[in-house]
């Protein structure tokens, strides 16, 4: 289970920074762009979403904070889901699905290195 835990924490650190300076540096593809434009996302709030998906990259890292990294992971990523219904984007909804499920299995797995 430890290895699996760290495995997921790895793939979330990278998408987390992927992501998150992506959004900071507003260096995003074409579709991201369309698809924030879509979800009414303006730069102020991507600036925003960029710098705590930056923020979960950190957290995750270290046992103490997590829970916190995860919370906040899967709070972002529901925020995304739940634009996307507002605006009737059922695609966009299925597709964030395994993407909120990760970071409620590494809650329940744990971190690696936690005593």
């Amino acid at each position: 289970m430890k290895i699996l835990s760290g495995i997921l924490i790895m793939i979330t650190v990278f998408f987390s920074v992927k992501h998150g300076w992506a959004g900071l540096t507003n260096k995003v593809s074409p579709e991201q762009s369309k698809m924030f434009a879509d979800l009414g996302i303006n730069r102020p709030l991507g600036f925003i979403i960029g710098a705590l998906t930056l923020a979960v990259a950190l957290l995750v890292l270290f046992p103490k904070t997590f829970f916190v990294g995860n919370l906040l992971n899967a709070t972002l990523i529901l925020f995304i889901m739940a634009l996307a219904l507002n605006t009737d984007n059922l695609k966009l909804t299925l597709i964030e699905i395994p993407f909120l499920l990760m970071p409620l299995l590494l809650i329940y797995l744990g971190h690696p290195f936690k005593n």
